[in-house]
């Protein structure tokens, strides 16, 4: 399965979301902190634990965002 993570970076730091799970983002000072923290809460949705293997792939960059590809296995 492949959903979209977004990243945002503004003036004090980077918000990642991923816009087809609800309530699945995150804001942190470090683009790697955002990420990671967002990634944990999708495991949380997904109710997977910390071994789910998870890919992340640079999809696109638009603006200030950088779309990334989250490959999972359901």
């Amino acid at each position: 399965m492949v959903l979209d993570l977004r990243v945002t970076k503004s003036d004090d730091g980077f918000t990642a979301i991923v816009p087809s799970i609800n309530g699945c983002e995150s804001w942190a000072h470090k683009e790697e902190d955002a990420i990671n923290n967002t990634l944990e809460l999708f495991r949380f949705y997904m109710q997977r634990d910390e071994n789910m293997k998870i890919k992340i792939d640079l999809a696109r960059k638009e603006g200030n965002t950088i779309v990334y590809k989250i490959i999972f296995d359901k």
